[in-house]
């Protein structure tokens, strides 16, 4: 066995009512109930009617970031990005970061027509590609200090409170009506902070205060970085859990809360690493904590690193995956599954410099390309990761029947949620399953 594969023991060692909550939970909270009555236009039971169910769309979300939408240095290369993108989900993450969205003070760059930056793609760009391919935008982040402009660095927190809500204000404008899950605050764990608004004690209230003046009916979201998230005691007194929860007892309109995961470690350190990161027992203790704030959880950035283009690595890379899409997709709460980068060699921190950002693309051993963690490789060739995904979502947990009305002209049927065209007879209908209604369609012939 090889030392890689030794991970994959930390699945494949789970105990059984592990295993079984992971299929009893895909069956429970995944799936709903269905009765199908055909009529013709008297309203009169018809009998033995055929009926095709065909699901079309999940009701759950599932994507990866748009941060590399037209940012590949051929046609060719940005034309397979589209093309396996548009392929892969029904969510994207659009990179909001303050710091490219108004790099210098009063000059935007949501327009289509922007000047580039290295994984930055204009916002209206993105909004243009999701909405031709039915993908739901996700907007990442508001309030994310790391990423403040630098011409904020030395400002008052009135001064950045100020520029702060006129940030909001521009957002809301353009985009409120066409993003429903809004990111307001992230890695408020991080050690450092950028200005001095990362200081106040009341950061995370404030800004969540001004997103419900400026988004009311939009999702705001809370979002953690992975350690936070999933290795800390797995107690209300963890850090990310308790300011969480402090902030809602204060007011806060927190309506789900994120949690990264990004593998970020050495090859030689993986197996050490992720004993707790990769334990089904430890995945679901950390959910279920977080379930008791009553709100949807969402798993917002994933890295599962590969380490190379090698046969082996890739494969361990899409075995870790499909286990724990397994995981996260049983569990009640969560209701987004997001991946992070599509490709590899474009990773964060490959160079901060512009110019060398050019002459360094591909380069697998600088900054977070050193994991290999895309699911298309740098050629944009689909890794088996990335067909272990959509396989999921397009094939095992998707739903498709043929069935046959009885004498009281009813068919019934359990799938997973979602939008359906039911095909009765030759004439087709679109229903939408819900675990939300009680699914009783009537389809006249």
């Amino acid at each position: 066995m090889s030392e890689r594969r030794r991970v994959l023991d930390l699945f494949e060692q789970q105990k059984e009512e592990t295993k079984k909550r992971v299929n009893d939970g895909i069956e429970k909270y995944r799936k709903a109930n269905a009765t199908i009555t055909v009529t013709n236009k008297y309203g009169t039971p018809v009998k033995n009617a055929e009926i095709i169910v065909n699901q079309i769309k999940h009701e759950f979300k599932y994507g990866a970031n748009l941060f590399m939408l037209d940012e590949l240095e051929t046609e060719e290369k940005n034309e397979l990005y589209k093309k396996h993108m548009s392929a892969f989900g029904n969510i994207a993450t659009l990179p909001f970061y303050w710091d490219s969205t108004e790099p210098e003070k009063g000059k935007t760059r949501y327009a289509k027509d922007s000047v580039k930056l290295y994984r930055r793609p204009p916002i209206d760009l993105c909004m243009e590609f999701c909405e031709k391919h039915g993908i739901e935008p996700r907007e990442h982040a508001l309030a994310y200090d790391h990423f403040f402009p630098k011409w904020l660095y030395d400002a008052s927190i009135d001064e950045i409170k100020e520029a702060l809500e006129k940030r909001y204000r521009e957002i809301s404008e353009r985009y409120a009506k066409k993003i429903p899950t809004i990111e307001v605050t992230n890695e408020m764990e991080w050690d450092r902070g950028a200005t001095a608004l990362y200081d106040d004690p009341d950061y995370v209230l404030w800004c969540f205060k001004l997103a419900e003046k400026y988004f009311p009916d939009n999702q705001l979201v809370i979002n953690e970085h992975t350690r936070s998230a999933w290795a800390d005691k797995c107690r209300t007194t963890d850090k990310y859990y308790a300011y969480t929860e402090a902030n809602l007892l204060k007011g806060a309109k927190i309506d789900a809360i994120g949690m990264q995961y990004h593998m970020f470690c050495r090859r030689e350190d993986e197996y050490d690493y992720t004993r707790l990161y990769y334990n089904p027992e430890n995945l679901y203790r950390h959910m279920d904590l977080y379930a008791n704030l009553g709100k949807p959880l969402q798993i917002t950035e994933i890295t599962v690193p590969a380490y190379s283009w090698d046969a082996e690595d890739e494969a361990i890379q899409a075995e870790i995956i499909e286990h724990l899409y397994k995981i996260w997709f049983s569990h009640p709460s969560v209701e987004q599954i997001v991946y992070w980068n599509m490709v590899d060699g474009y990773a964060y921190v490959a160079d901060p410099d512009p110019e060398k950002i050019k002459r360094s693309q591909g380069d697998m051993t600088l900054g977070e390309n050193y994991y290999y963690g895309g699911l298309l490789r740098f050629d944009m060739s689909p890794k088996p990761a990335y067909h272990t995904i959509k396989n999921l979502f397009d094939k095992v947990w998707r739903t498709n029947e043929s069935l046959i009305s009885d004498d009281s002209g009813k068919a019934k049927f359990r799938g997973f949620c979602g939008e359906y065209e039911v095909t009765v007879n030759g004439k087709k209908h679109v229903v939408n399953l819900s675990k939300n209604t009680d699914n009783n369609f009537i389809m006249e012939i």
